[in-house]
């Protein structure tokens, strides 16, 4: 029996099954198709200069709202996202490609993390090495500005994607949870002065450090599975834990959360990081 055309069509959108990554000639190939929805992120001035065509930007403040006047990138309320993610044009049948416009990755990161924990984690991906890798394949680019036809979503969030200080507390120096501090290991190690941002130098009791550039390479490709299992294990993370990451106001530590996730670990983000757990007295902090 023939499956009917557009279950065919469906499948060909769907995420290739065992990556969360699209390479440029994946792109290349799907570049038309009716419901990809394709985000270049990091600055304006960026995009404005050169994109790949049909894509449009996205400021990863717009789907972010930062809690108690504190300078975190946590999850934003869902109808805040549902109207950001409409503007783009995104619909819950959307197949969204993430890329960044230069080398900085953790943003499409930190917006991969928001499109899962909205429901769209298997039609969601990001460009494997972003725009620098389409560009090294010659592939075309323009400064032309799509006309984008606003979609209609609605957020459903995920539970497991994200935890708050209660979880980590509750979790601290417990059997079956690492947590992992994803920062430069100069905060880890608390070598920095205090401040009102940061009043408590140092890094969540237990946890271990993972920096998050280390999860790519030299052309910021994320590194294969062997290697972050390696790195993981090279930290003391056991297998089989849940992962916990942390950064200072959670974005640097979505690409840990995604390398544990790849490397075959369940993985959460403390969305609040260290900028909330600093500032909580009631909760300790350690020093090397």
């Amino acid at each position: 029996m023939i499956a009917p055309l557009a279950v065919l069509l469906a499948l060909a959108l769907q995420r290739p099954s065992d990556s969360t990554f699209v390479t440029p000639a994946w792109l290349a190939q799907h570049l038309h198709d009716p419901t990809l929805v394709l985000l270049q992120i990091g600055t304006r001035a960026n995009y404005d200069s050169t994109h790949i065509p049909g894509a449009q930007f996205l400021d990863v403040q717009d789907i972010v709202t930062p809690r108690n006047s504190r300078p975190m990138f946590e999850l934003p309320y869902p109808d805040v996202l549902d109207s950001a993610l409409a503007r783009h044009g995104i619909s819950n049948d959307s197949r969204v490609v993430l890329y960044w416009g230069n080398d900085w990755v953790t943003p499409t990161t930190r917006a991969y993390l928001t499109l899962d924990w909205a429901g769209m984690g298997e039609r969601t991906s990001i460009l494997s090495g972003g725009l620098p890798a389409w560009r090294a394949e010659g592939r075309p680019v323009t400064t032309e500005v799509p006309t984008v036809v606003r979609g209609s979503f609605v957020t459903r969030p995920q539970v497991g994607v994200v935890v708050g200080a209660d979880y980590v507390a509750a979790h601290l120096g417990r059997r079956g949870v690492t947590l992992v501090d994803a920062r430069d290991p100069k905060f880890y190690r608390g070598d920095y002065p205090a401040s009102v941002r940061d009043p408590r130098p140092g890094h969540i009791p237990g946890a271990v450090s993972v920096p998050y550039d280390s999860i790519v390479n030299d052309s910021n490709v994320v590194k294969s599975v062997a290697a972050l299992r390696a790195l993981f294990a090279a930290a003391h993370v056991p297998a089989g834990d849940t992962v916990v990451a942390y950064c200072h106001v959670g974005q640097q530590a979505t690409l840990v959360w995604l390398g544990a996730r790849l490397a075959g670990y369940e993985a959460r983000l403390y969305d609040g990081s260290y900028t909330e757990w600093g500032t909580l007295v009631q909760y300790p902090v350690e020093r090397p």
